[in-house]
């Protein structure tokens, strides 16, 4: 059992942490910004240390800085939370260098995984379906196009590493493929410091589907899957589960799949298998792998029962999976809806500032994960993820009801949310029946902006 955690991470997901190792009895850590010194999670934690100034290239992304203030607190361990250096192997590596435990998969597996050509060949090698494109990273744009006029138009050009909607490009003729490729290839490389890129055929329609699976390095299980097509952007706004479209048997399918790859690169700890359905053909193709705890991992835990936090803390530190396959088992239905600081009515502006009257959400099956509270100032230097309002009920229809509920009870004051955009959208009946894919929801937001503004 690890004794202490220090958490290499902000917001909500600093404070998720904190609250799991209290309950395991381990000293948090919290590694903190000069922006973030009056946050909520340094005021939980036990001990709380100064990692660098706002910016997060001086601070949340300073490998150096990091493990320094990690070593010197005597943590035992290191916790990255998501986004920053959540899926960098080099900072895995480094963390298990400086002789602490990295709570995550091996910087081995994060390399196989997080590098999106690599992970397609580990799920072709595991029989996962893949979608039809390039095979590895391409060589350059003679070669891209000759592939991208094999598969067929629309083409979408992906970077290599990387992840968040980043160095995408959807390209619908050989013109704008030439156009985008060398865009996409620089948006990589500044995002990610990789311009690699490779492409893959566009599947019309198509769903968001994921499998969160959990691994001890040997052994793996699966704990049912995620719909997450409602995005802008690429961008992730409103996730479920279980997912309304997939029958049974291609759910089993589905997530019997995710086990097998995640066995197959030895996976530890919890992470997630991304997939796109098309739910014409039931086809469902793997597209690639988080190495990482979700922002969406509450919806899970509500249909299952389990704390996914805590299980991959205890993974870390050394124990086997507590649980067999048999053991998991879905009840009811979750959705979450990400309370971001951005005014929907002005194209989704970003919107710190200062909180105030506050109001969170309570009742039966209904959980706010959040890093606010009164007189918090919101900083501008970060992610506008303010917090998560998630709820449970027995069916999707009474969840959905019990969202409209919570959300009328959330307030946050002195900032403009997409509360708005969530109470439309569980109200819009093709959301209600279940009727949406990964396109949709841009061009509902062009047809419902004067709603939004009202």
């Amino acid at each position: 059992m690890l004794k202490s955690l220090f958490i290499a991470n902000r917001g909500e997901i600093a404070v998720r942490i904190i609250r799991a190792a209290r309950e395991l009895g381990i000293r948090a850590i919290q590694a903190h910004s000069a922006a973030d010194a009056t946050s909520l999670a340094v005021r939980m934690a036990d001990e709380a240390v100064d990692i660098g100034p706002p910016h997060a290239a001086k601070s949340y992304l300073n490998i150096q800085a990091i493990i320094d203030a990690a070593r010197a607190a005597k943590a035992d361990a290191i916790h990255p939370g998501y986004g920053f250096l959540a899926e960098n192997a080099a900072f895995a590596d480094a963390v298990v260098a400086a002789g602490m435990i990295f709570v995550g998969p091996s910087g081995d597996a994060i390399r196989t995984m997080g590098d999106k050509v690599s992970a397609r060949s580990a799920a072709e090698k595991a029989g996962v379906p893949v979608v039809p494109g390039s095979g590895g990273r391409i060589a350059d744009l003679s070669e891209a196009a000759q592939i991208a006029e094999r598969i067929g138009f629309p083409i979408m050009i992906k970077a290599a590493a990387g992840g968040g909607g980043r160095g995408i490009r959807i390209a619908n003729t050989r013109e704008e493929f030439e156009q985008f490729l060398p865009q996409a290839q620089a948006e990589a490389q500044a995002a990610f410091g990789d311009g690699g890129l490779y492409i893959e055929k566009v599947i019309a329609r198509a769903r968001h589907i994921e499998v969160q699976v959990l691994g001890d390095g040997e052994r793996a299980i699966h704990c049912f899957e995620r719909e997450c097509s409602l995005q802008r952007r690429r961008q992730k706004l409103w996730e479920e589960a279980p997912s309304p479209a997939l029958p049974e048997e291609v759910r089993r399918k589905l997530c019997a799949s995710a086990v097998a790859l995640a066995e197959a690169v030895h996976y530890k700890g919890a992470g997630t298998i991304e997939y796109l359905y098309d739910d014409e053909s039931h086809d469902f193709y793997f597209i690639e792998m988080n190495t990482r705890i979700q922002v969406e991992h509450p919806v899970t835990e509500f249909i299952t029962g389990l704390d996914l936090v805590r299980e991959m803390i205890l993974i870390a530190g050394g124990a086997r999976l507590r649980h067999q396959q048999k053991d998991i088992r879905r009840q009811g239905h979750a959705i979450e809806v990400r309370i971001n600081a951005e005014d929907p009515a002005k194209n989704f502006m970003p919107f710190p500032g200062s909180v105030s009257g506050l109001r969170v959400p309570g009742g039966p099956g209904t959980r706010f994960d959040t890093m606010l509270y009164d007189g918090y100032q919101v900083p501008p230097f970060y992610d506008s993820l303010l917090g998560k309002l998630i709820v449970w009920d027995e069916t999707r229809e009474q969840a959905i009801a019990r969202m409209k509920r919570a959300l009328h009870e959330l307030d946050i004051g002195g900032l403009k949310t997409t509360k708005p955009l969530h109470l439309l959208l569980a109200e819009d009946g093709e959301v209600r029946k279940g009727q949406f894919h990964t396109r949709w929801l841009e061009p509902w937001l062009e047809a419902n902006a004067t709603r939004l503004s009202q």
